[in-house]
């Protein structure tokens, strides 16, 4: 059930949150740092 949860959510945020790639993460702002972070947590936990 969490996996499904966490699958799902991470193909809402592929389509909805925009993408870091290829940016330096020090030269982001703080809500760019926060979005980045969570992407990372739904795809590890989606693992």
């Amino acid at each position: 059930m969490r996996k499904l949860f966490f699958k799902t959510l991470l193909k809402i945020n592929n389509k909805a949150l925009p993408r870091y790639a290829g940016k330096d993460p020090m030269k982001l702002t703080s809500f760019q740092k926060l979005v980045l972070g969570f992407r990372y947590w739904v795809l590890k936990n989606a693992l």
